[in-house]
């Protein structure tokens, strides 16, 4: 059972990705332009590392729905949801790249006001945690969401950077 869910939440990402892969190619269309494309790359290589590891650790170790795993189910929930919602706000300038459009502006909804990053706080780091108690994936979520989180951290600075620079400095849109 742990396994298909894995599964099924890896291929609701794909949904995802599609979305993400129409929204990129009209805002290039458009005139908008990447930023961090290294940074995305590890991100997109350790996001799969990562759902690999503990996979292949929760196979490992036989493991059994529980308790701990009903917990990491219903993170992955609450995460999923979470990226809706966000996808949502967001619409069509939304992207798993660091994408801006042509004189992009910041979005003004109470969501991104009081949660700077929700993409990040409220979908990618629940995702993960809720993965690897779902997988009780205790090696996977040691060894890899350190490595995660410093690659986030770089992706959040070059956002924050993009914020400052570009995005607040075009203008505000109320949502």
């Amino acid at each position: 059972m742990v396994a298909l869910i894995v599964v099924g939440v890896f291929l609701l990402r794909l949904v995802f990705l599609k979305i993400s892969l129409r929204n990129e190619k009209q805002i290039l269309k458009d005139g908008g332009k990447e930023y961090g494309i290294q940074n995305t790359k590890l991100l997109t290589v350790i996001h799969i590392l990562f759902y690999l590891s503990c996979l292949v650790e929760s196979l490992w170790k036989q493991q059994q729905f529980d308790w701990i795993s009903s917990i990491g189910l219903l993170l992955l929930v609450f995460s999923m949801s979470m990226l809706y919602w966000v996808t949502r706000i967001l619409g069509d300038i939304w992207t798993v790249k660091l994408m801006l459009v042509k004189d992009h502006k910041f979005i003004d909804h109470w969501l991104f006001r009081f949660i700077k990053h929700p993409n990040y706080f409220l979908n990618i780091l629940p995702e993960l945690v809720g993965l690897a108690l779902l997988c009780h994936a205790t090696y996977s979520f040691c060894l890899l969401a350190p490595i995660y989180a410093f690659i986030l951290y770089k992706r959040i600075a070059e956002e924050n950077k993009l914020l400052k620079e570009v995005i607040i400095p075009n203008g505000i849109i109320g949502k």
